[in-house]
């Protein structure tokens, strides 16, 4: 019985192995007569003068004829190149060898060095979970930034957008994030990035300290808009990977802004329509797809930290109006703070985190509304008091306002290296209202 059902597989078995040919390359894409592919495979281009295949993936269809997009610089690729399917989408190797490790958007080493044993493959593209599986969000996480820990909160799974134009410390604050945060593993994924700034990053903003307990996906600038889409994916499954272990993680990705450039590119050689300021309507579908995965599990949580780069500061612009409406709350980073030497330059009043009323004591909450209360009737009548133009004693709370406005602006700065904890930062906010600071 057994027997005949080997014999009849083998019957059933296709014995050829059949290979397509690209056709043209125009742009971005290649385009290939066959093979059977579906959308999301990864294809080999195999070249005469190149003895390793070009990895490429299925992007979309013309006529029949397959889209590929390369995940390497083409260079070697003629017409006739045969271009065969594996059959299967993107998977990484993932496990807990990699901590410590600069990989790229396919899982390999950055300084050339053999991957750890041990991995399992885990494919980059996964389905959010279940919602009904995510479990509230109750606990607070420390994050080790005081202005964050004490005045905007985050819980454990939340995702969080930081806001910010070119220049203004966005990097620091996630390298600061990443050495003071109190959660088992940081995965930081830097898409679209200069060349120059990844060893910086590593060296300067994370440090040893940081690198211990980081695994660091990097696609640079330079490299296909594929390979930026995918660094992204990437980060991400790995996190996921680490959230169904039971860890608590954290994810930084820097930039999405960049992801949605480089989804932009792929859209428009794939021939979509642009639509709001250049962008097609596959970026608008993409982008809840990727943060919709991060967050709470049944397993562990993924606390996940967005940058968004504003042009121009403009907080309105497509791709910071999209994400800001999908994530549980944004840091606003404010280039004027920063030129008055405010490190992080948080804009606490633009800011807000949505869950923390869920994850701090009814006292904590009181203080922190106090203070966003001192420093928005300050911010109210600033010009006035800049001016010269208020005078002490003609009301009350401004007068408060103006007496802690020092205090405040104290508080809220903090050296690149300083540690605090979560307890450290709510005891030094209610000191500064009981006039110990």
């Amino acid at each position: 019985m057994t027997t005949t059902k080997f014999f009849d597989a083998i019957d059933q078995a296709d014995t050829l192995k059949r290979y397509g040919k690209v056709l043209r390359v125009v742009g971005l894409m290649i385009e290939s007569q066959g093979p059977d592919a579906n959308i999301g495979e990864v294809c080999l281009i195999h070249s005469s003068t190149n003895k390793k295949p070009v990895m490429s993936e299925v992007v979309g269809f013309n006529n029949e004829k397959i889209i590929l997009m390369p995940y390497a610089q083409v260079t070697e690729i003629g017409p006739g190149c045969l271009v065969e399917s594996t059959g299967e989408a993107l998977s990484v190797k993932i496990g807990r060898g990699l901590i410590g490790k600069v990989v790229d958007s396919l899982g390999r080493c950055l300084d050339d060095s053999k991957l750890p044993k041990g991995l399992s493959s885990y494919l980059t593209e996964q389905s959010p979970p279940n919602p009904l599986s995510r479990a509230p969000i109750s606990e607070p996480i420390q994050v080790g930034v005081k202005a964050i820990d004490s005045l905007l909160t985050v819980g454990k799974g939340q995702r969080i957008g930081i806001f910010a134009g070119s220049g203004v410390g966005k990097s620091t604050l996630l390298g600061m994030i990443a050495r003071n945060s109190s959660a088992d593993i940081n995965v930081i994924g830097l898409i679209g990035e200069r060349g120059r700034e990844v060893r910086e990053f590593i060296e300067n903003d994370l440090g040893d300290e940081g690198l211990k307990k980081s695994i660091v996906v990097v696609a640079t600038s330079d490299q296909p808009a594929l390979m930026r889409i995918k660094g992204a994916y990437t980060a991400t499954a790995i996190s996921e990977y680490f959230r169904d272990l039971g860890f608590q993680v954290n994810l930084m990705m820097d930039s999405v802004t960049r992801v949605a450039m480089a989804q932009r590119e792929v859209g428009l050689a794939t021939g979509e329509p642009p639509t709001t300021k250049g962008y097609t309507p596959s970026v608008f579908a993409t982008l809840p797809k990727l943060l919709e995965r991060t967050g709470t599990s049944e397993n562990g949580t993924i606390t996940a930290f967005y940058t968004v780069l504003v042009d121009g500061d403009d907080m309105n612009e497509p791709i910071a109006d999209t994400v800001r409406g999908i994530l549980d709350g944004h840091f606003v980073l404010d280039r004027n703070l920063a030129e008055q030497g405010q490190f992080p330059a948080i804009n606490i009043l633009k800011s807000i985190s949505r869950v923390m009323n869920q994850v701090s004591s009814k006292q904590h909450l009181d203080a922190a509304q106090k203070i966003r209360t001192l420093m928005a009737t300050y911010e109210e009548n600033n010009e006035l008091i800049q001016i010269g133009a208020y005078k002490r004693g003609t009301n009350q709370e401004i007068d408060k306002a103006i007496s802690y406005h020092p205090k405040i602006q104290e508080f809220l700065k903090q050296e690149i290296f300083e540690y605090q904890t979560l307890e450290e930062s709510i005891n030094q906010m209610q000191k500064l209202l009981n006039g110990g600071i």
